[in-house]
């Protein structure tokens, strides 16, 4: 089960925690399309657990729309790098 908090201070950021799945996807997506274009949005994974390889792709997809990524374990950001070295070689 995932939590996520929203709060605001001239950024917008979304504290996640328990358990990312793929079934969480589409509402994060939903959430993030609520804000206001152009402003500043971070997605806090410090109390996260990812499972599976949508999460991964969900979360670099998120890096290249701007969406910056806090507290992002080391074992995510290696697992980032290499989808996006994946999507890449394609």
């Amino acid at each position: 089960m995932l939590r996520i908090e929203r709060s605001s201070n001239g950024i917008v950021v979304f504290s996640l925690s328990g358990r990312l799945e793929r079934d969480d996807i589409l509402e994060l997506r939903r959430l993030l399309s609520l804000e206001e274009t152009g402003k500043g949005i971070v997605l806090d994974l410090q109390d996260v657990m990812l499972i599976g390889r949508d999460c991964v792709e969900f979360l670099a997809g998120c890096e290249s729309e701007n969406i910056r990524l806090e507290n992002c374990p080391a074992y995510v950001r290696e697992w980032i790098e290499a989808e996006r070295r994946r999507r890449t070689a394609r």
